[in-house]
Parts: structure tokens; C-alpha cells; sequence
């Protein structure tokens, strides 16, 4: 069998740093609170895949979706009130 590691390198060159670096891990960060509501909403979602959805589990996802919204909303303002010059909201 032939070993295609050589041709891998044209493909892919490796990189010391696999690990990422601290601009994306604060990237990461600063997304967490919208990944985990995200989350939340897929949970509740997933949830009622496989039957009708009663009251609670509407209200459940109603709830996780105006969670994520929040959560979306939030970040965006931060992120409008960042790229203002001198910080003004």
C-alpha cells in the first residue's frame, strides 16, 4: 500500500501551533454565552422530534429561542459599541 504522508504536506503543511491561538480562543470566549443558548434551543428542539409538542415544550423552546435572541442581540451591541471611536455607545 502506498503512504500518501508525503503528498500530505502539499495538501496541508504543518504547523508547530495546532493549538489555537489567544485572539481565537478569546473569539471563543466571547461567543460562549450565544453557543450555550444555542445549545439550549437545539436541546429543546431535538426534544420533540419524535411527538407533538405539548404546552410546556412549546414554551420551552419559545423560551430558548428569546434566550438566543437576547444573548444574539447583546453581543451584537458590544460589538457596535467597540468599533465606535472613543468607546461611545
Amino acid at each position: 500500500m502506498k503512504s500518501i504522508a508525503a503528498l500530505q504536506k502539499r495538501v496541508t503543511p504543518w504547523s508547530d501551533g495546532l493549538e489555537p491561538s489567544d485572539a481565537e480562543l478569546d473569539a471563543i470566549e466571547w461567543e460562549m454565552p450565544l453557543l450555550l443558548a444555542e445549545v439550549d434551543l437545539l436541546d429543546a428542539e431535538i426534544a420533540v422530534l419524535d411527538r407533538t409538542p405539548s404546552q410546556l415544550d412549546e414554551r420551552r423552546i419559545r423560551r430558548a429561542r428569546r434566550k438566543a435572541l437576547a444573548v444574539r442581540r447583546m453581543l451584537t451591541n458590544q460589538a457596535a459599541a467597540a468599533s465606535l471611536p472613543g468607546g461611545a455607545a
